[in-house]
């Protein structure tokens, strides 16, 4: 019998791979070198968590099994959520579908809650379950918190008047041991005080609540918690708080997700469909974003300012129409002045290529340029330049990483290109605060809220794109030397010096003779240089 073993991999180059990881919650698969998992692990903050295992003081640090881990690890892959529940989500999923050597938790036959009603029973009540079956009943969940799941269903009952007793069909007797009916918990089906058809209504609204299509119930609680504060009576207000907590927890959604052939979710695209059209609605546009740009200044030294731009289509990034720049026309760390440079420099550039494609289309026209780009929308994408380079449309949304002084600043620009209809916002990042223009105060969203999560990743990635052209210019600095200033010496002659003597230090406790001994170099060459270098 033959050998059905997977081959060895090489080990990835698990630092690179590193740099290209996200800020934001998500859950991480390690693979060793024949592509087996052996741990799969959730984090709030991916780049953080991944950060800790190959750091040299975590492996001298670390436990035995830590170090086994560690060192049997050839690769990995991640996946980004919203929320710290849907991470634990698709960690358990994860779990149970590889059954990792080094994971614990979850490899038994542990599951999360779920929660069911049967409609056809005579007086419907909801129940707890870890597992669901073909049984003709309604599932909802699972539920990250369980907790938090146990008292929204407490409060449901509290507040539709369901029944929590477990008899089929319960009646009198039943009734003689309960007491939900005295305390006005209950609608009491087993006494007859409400009959068939209001109480399956009562049990059809707690399940609309349940999938969150009746949110008003949460603003009513919210009234009530700031009424009871405002009455002073901090108790109840207290309580009211934490209930909502409890509710806003569980009727957070939940992703449900399907494997792809690496295990893997593959429900990515239309998550972010469905985040475009929650930002349409919160932002109050016109139509869906589908396609956004978003602006970052990077200016951690005055040696080289640099933007970037990243271009989101249909909520997932389009890497071929990335752009960087480096600012030229401001002195020292002003981000205000350098987003307005960046913002001409991108929009200008599109609308003189669709002027160039297209000039019958501005030529004697009394439109403004927005309306020109407008009218020629998709068709500009589908052409190229007149040096051939593929055009582009006009984003949906602009978005600028900074608080008001960027914004105003790009709106700036956008007026004096004619572009002062382009939707535009700014999201300042200590409190994720959206500024508009014409609005003095800003927008905050739930964190939980998909549109906010696109925000932050459309963000996120140009903050990383802005530092990663950044860091290569400083790479570039770095590799730079005094030579290259020298009189006489080459690019070649620099190199063949270096590679003689080590570095500029060594070079200059060197003789001129011992210089003027390498190929290609005189002895006047070498005085000059160790001249050079006694100057500089």
């Amino acid at each position: 019998m033959g050998d059905h073993r997977p081959a060895p991999r090489e080990k990835a180059d698990l630092r690179q791979k590193l740099q290209e990881v996200p800020h934001q919650p998500g859950v991480y698969l390690m693979r060793d070198r024949l592509n087996r998992v052996i741990y799969v692990g959730k984090a709030r903050d991916l780049r953080k968590r991944l950060s800790q295992y190959f750091t040299p003081s975590r492996q001298s640090l670390a436990d035995l099994k830590t170090r086994a881990l560690i060192k049997s690890i050839y690769d990995f892959d991640i996946h980004t959520v919203r929320n710290e529940a849907e991470s634990l989500l698709l960690e358990g999923k994860l779990i149970k579908e590889f059954r990792p050597k080094y994971n614990v938790s979850f490899r038994d036959d542990k599951h999360f809650l779920l929660l069911k009603v049967r409609l056809d029973d005579p007086w419907p009540r909801f129940q707890f379950s870890r597992v669901r079956k073909e049984d003709g009943a309604r599932y909802f969940g699972p539920f990250a918190h369980s907790g938090a799941l146990r008292t929204t269903v407490a409060w449901i009952n509290r507040r539709f008047g369901l029944r929590s007793c477990r008899p089929l069909e319960p009646g009198e007797v039943d009734f003689k041991h309960c007491h939900d009916d005295v305390i006005r918990n209950c609608s009491a089906p087993c006494m007859g005080k409400i009959d068939r058809e209001a109480y399956r209504g009562r049990v059809e609204e707690a399940c609309a609540f349940l999938e969150g299509k009746s949110k008003s119930l949460l603003v009513e609680i919210e009234a009530q918690m700031e009424k009871a504060a405002a009455k002073l009576q901090f108790e109840r207000a207290a309580e009211l708080r934490d209930v909502l907590d409890h509710l806003r927890k569980t009727l957070s959604p939940a992703r449900r997700f399907t494997r792809t052939k690496r295990g893997l979710p593959e429900n990515k695209e239309a998550d972010a469909l469905r985040d475009v059209e929650e930002l349409k609605e919160v932002l109050h546009l016109e139509t869906a974003p589908m396609v956004m740009e978003c602006f970052d200044i990077s200016n951690i030294s005055t040696t080289h300012v640099v933007a970037s731009m990243v271009r989101f289509k249909n909520g997932l990034p389009e890497n071929k129409n990335y752009r960087r720049y480096r600012i030229k026309t401001v002195k020292g760390q002003d981000d205000f002045a350098s987003m307005a440079e960046v913002v001409r420099r991108r929009y200008a550039r599109i609308l003189s290529q669709a002027s160039e494609a297209h000039p019958e289309a501005s030529a004697a026209s009394q439109e403004s340029p927005m309306e020109v780009m407008k009218r020629l929308g998709k068709d500009l994408e589908a052409g190229t330049d007149a040096r051939g380079k593929p055009m582009v449309r006009l984003p949906d949304l602009v978005i600028v990483d900074g608080g008001k002084g960027q914004l105003s600043s790009a709106c700036g620009e956008l007026q004096r290109l004619g572009l002062s209809q382009l939707p535009i916002i700014g999201l300042a990042k200590e409190f994720e605060e959206i500024y508009r223009p014409g609005v003095a105060q800003p927008l905050i969203l739930p964190h939980e809220m998909g549109a906010l999560r696109l925000l932050q990743r459309i963000r996120d990635e140009a903050h990383r794109f802005a530092n990663g052209y950044h860091q290569l210019l400083m790479k570039r600095r770095i590799a730079e030397s005094v030579l290259d200033d020298c009189p006489g010496v080459s690019e070649r002659r620099k190199k063949a010096l270096l590679k003689a003597f080590g570095s500029v230090a060594r070079l200059r406790r060197a003789s001129a003779d011992e210089i003027a001994a390498l190929p290609g170099i005189s002895k006047k060459l070498a005085e000059d240089v160790l001249r050079y270098l006694e100057s500089h």
